[in-house]
């Protein structure tokens, strides 16, 4: 069966061929209800440009597509250099984009990969798995890093075993009044790390106090001193990343806390910056995590297989001054 060409995606749409080029093109000269039915008719008929459509079936590209929540930040690049470490190793290049949290177009990343890219990468947290079902293009190859689905490769840290253990190593070093600042809402990492720490404290003679963070350096800054402001007392917090761990850090120093003799600080992933901070923090191993991704999806390549199926990154969390025992 040939392939679908722009003029099939046309006459399924019932529009005109520089309507459909504009549509994918996402020119701001095409109504709604146009662009719907050009989305519509390539699902359909699984159109892809004629110049990716011969790539991928003359052969191989040699690129591998990354796809990121946000291209900033210690953890992303981190993630993408184990990642073009494995990559450069067997000859590939990683074309990398990113999928902003809440954005209509966010899905357009992704699709924007097929043709281009011999296999994906792609880091979703954000979405859900009805989203994650409607971005990846059909027949690519793809590993799913901390991302909601259990119908493709994938790859998760087991956030639950280090939010536990930082709980447990609070409450073995006497913190009673405790404090975790939690990431973006409806983030999977985020909902895992603060339902596993807040489990990790129930029953115990510890008092837990949850504030809303999105994973920057701010909202760390801005959740002690909002906690300040009210008065409140609390003698350890955890971050649920090490960028807002950094902003507890600057907010606790300048209102004159001492740490950790007065309040206990941890965060999670471990990024370089975290052991300069002297950071009590769980280690994800983030180069590795992405160069184990790579070599997944390069097993699936190699043996033209589509396997399904979820591989646990276990952390660990690693000790450092601002947890010190009193």
């Amino acid at each position: 069966m040939r392939d679908a060409t722009i003029r099939d995606v046309a006459r399924r749409a019932q529009v005109s061929v520089a309507s459909v080029s504009r549509a994918l093109n996402n020119l701001d000269n095409v109504s709604e209800k146009t662009r719907a039915r050009v989305a519509d008719a390539v699902k359909e008929l699984g159109y892809v440009p004629h110049a990716g459509a011969r790539s991928l079936s003359l052969a191989r590209t040699n690129a591998i597509g990354v796809v990121l929540p946000d291209l900033y930040g210690e953890f992303f690049s981190e993630i993408v250099r184990g990642m073009d470490r494995e990559a450069s190793r067997r000859g590939y290049l990683l074309l990398l984009s990113n999928m902003h949290a809440g954005h209509p177009q966010s899905e357009s990343a992704v699709r924007a990969m097929r043709g281009r890219v011999d296999g994906l990468i792609m880091m979703a947290p954000h979405l859900s798995d009805a989203e994650v079902a409607e971005a990846l293009p059909a027949g690519m190859p793809a590993v799913l890093v901390n991302t909601h689905s259990d119908a493709h490769a994938g790859i998760r840290l087991d956030n639950a075993a280090g939010a536990k253990a930082v709980a447990q190593h609070f409450l073995a070093t006497g913190r009673k009044r405790i404090v975790h600042i939690a990431g973006h809402v409806g983030n999977i990492d985020a909902e895992e790390r603060a339902e596993a720490f807040s489990k990790a404290i129930e029953g115990t003679s510890a008092r837990l106090q949850t504030l809303q963070g999105d994973f920057s350096e701010e909202s760390g800054v801005v959740a002690i001193e909002t906690l300040l402001a009210k008065g409140a007392t609390f003698d350890a917090v955890f971050a649920a990343n090490d960028m807002m761990a950094s902003g507890v850090l600057q907010a606790l120093r300048k209102a004159g806390l001492r740490v950790p003799e007065e309040v206990a600080v941890a965060g999670f992933d471990d990024i370089p910056l975290a052991s300069h901070l002297g950071l009590t923090t769980v280690r994800v191993r983030i180069a590795e995590l992405g160069e184990r991704a790579l070599d997944r999806l390069f097993d699936m390549l190699d043996s033209n297989t589509d396997s399904a199926g979820r591989e646990l990154h276990a952390p660990e969390l690693v000790v450092r001054d601002t947890t010190a025992s009193e």
